[in-house]
């Protein structure tokens, strides 16, 4: 089995594993989620229609107000969240984000998590040390 390790920087500590959902737009809280199902709803989004609950959601980071975090949070409270997350660009409103989403979260990995990544890859993000493997769909069992 063929194992992508990638090292970051930790944001939210923790550790969880799950199948990946990847996207290169950035997400809205307001108006580009669904807080109770984890769908993205905005308009032109390439997820528009897809749930990143219960996934490990790999994205650019976050666009919009400082809301981003409550439509989030609000998003956890629903068992809607995603279990862990990998972003590329860290803003004072991503890591609010990912601290109150309370899933494990790294950032700054050592290559394009969106380009390496893809969605239904087998996804281990440590929190703790900042390192992700990764296990294609194609491998997974």
């Amino acid at each position: 089995m063929t194992k992508l390790v990638l090292k970051g920087r930790p944001v939210v500590d923790g550790v969880a594993e799950g199948e990946a959902l990847v996207t290169r737009d950035t997400i809205s809280g307001f108006g580009g989620i669904d807080n109770k199902t984890g769908e993205i709803i905005e308009v032109r989004h390439e997820l528009r229609g897809q749930s990143f609950a219960g996934k490990v959601l790999v994205f650019p980071g976050a666009k919009g107000s400082s809301g981003w975090a409550s439509h989030f949070q609000t998003a956890r409270l629903n068992k809607a969240a995603p279990i862990a997350m990998i972003f590329k660009h860290t803003t004072t409103k991503m890591a609010l984000g990912a601290v109150i989403v309370r899933a494990p979260a790294v950032t700054g990995l050592d290559k394009d998590p969106i380009e390496v990544i893809k969605t239904g890859d087998w996804v281990r993000v440590d929190g703790n040390t900042g390192v992700v493997e990764v296990t294609p769909a194609a491998e997974r069992p």
